[in-house]
């Protein structure tokens, strides 16, 4: 059996991105190593994490393609719930997140809108998909 527990996103500065997390979305930490390079938030039933890029360059012998801000994202985004999107949208962006997408409501009935975090992240805001 498989089970996904945790993403790990490469920063520049784990303990500014956890904190632009914790204020943003109101996620707990979990732990930060005393040399600020690796932390973890709880965040539902999977951990988000953050390493600094050196420690993610030492697990890489290849090297990794970096987030940028302000830059296209990667083809990859978080996704986060919740019954206010409109209002998480504007505190995430208040807090320094990059604003890409409006809130938009899917033809299935979902509210939707997506930000760059800090470190160029792509992040989904939505609610909760309606039942079937």
């Amino acid at each position: 059996m498989v089970k996904f527990s945790y993403t790990i996103l490469y920063v520049k500065n784990v303990t500014e991105s956890i904190e632009f997390y914790e204020k943003a979305f109101g996620f707990k930490r979990k732990f930060i190593t005393p040399e600020n390079d690796y932390a973890e938030l709880l965040s539902g039933d999977t951990v988000i994490s953050f390493a600094n890029m050196r420690l993610a360059n030492a697990n890489l012998s290849g090297g990794f393609k970096e987030s940028i801000k302000g830059e296209k994202p990667f083809g990859i985004e978080l996704g986060f719930t919740t019954e206010n999107v409109e209002m998480v949208f504007t505190h995430a962006v208040e807090l320094g997140a990059i604003p890409l997408e409006n809130m938009k409501i899917k033809p299935w009935g979902q509210a939707v809108a997506y930000i760059q975090d800090i470190n160029g992240f792509l992040i989904e805001i939505c609610s909760p998909m309606p039942d079937a």
